[in-house]
């Protein structure tokens, strides 16, 4: 069976950077994920998801909190490699557990390892923040922007599942 991870990454605790947990905890309540795909609010347990790959996944999809000096509530659909860390950068700094951050730890957990390929694609659901200061819950954009991420979510895993087995 094929194995897909949803990870929801952020911070509840800053405002819109709690976005990504947020798709985790509504796409958990609603439900009928196609056998073989798991969703986990990651939050900011970085090195725990990096662990967690480490298993093995045909496919990783990240949800998580994304600035691209859009409009707020903006949704992007990126894809990442782990090739894409840059080699000069540290591989883990408590302070920034980002997407790169996280799958840049993955790459060298898995050399350590000698865990080939721990996880095949890796797409990115982000959504550009309004507010990332401190308080709880997402602002008004950021808001909307949940519902059409969870039919976000569904294209996406469309992508990685083999034929006929997305939603």
């Amino acid at each position: 069976m094929t194995r897909v991870l949803i990870a929801g990454v952020g911070n509840v605790l800053r405002r819109d950077d709690g976005f990504g947990p947020e798709v985790a905890r509504r796409l958990a309540a609603r439900g009928g994920l196609p056998p073989g795909v798991e969703v986990t609010d990651v939050g900011i347990r970085g090195v725990h998801l990096a662990y967690q790959l480490l298993d093995g996944w045909a496919g990783l999809l990240l949800v998580d909190a994304v600035h691209r000096d859009r409009a707020p509530g903006t949704l992007y659909r990126l894809e990442h490699t782990l090739a894409e860390r840059d080699p000069g950068a540290p591989a883990l700094d408590a302070h920034d557990m980002s997407p790169d951050v996280v799958l840049g730890l993955l790459r060298d957990l898995a050399a350590a390892t000698g865990v080939h390929d721990p996880v095949g694609r890796v797409l990115v659901l982000g959504c550009e923040p309004a507010d990332l200061g401190d308080g709880i819950g997402l602002s008004p954009p950021v808001a909307a922007a949940v519902e059409p991420a969870l039919a976000a979510v569904d294209e996406l895993l469309a992508l990685v599942l083999p034929e006929g087995a997305a939603r």
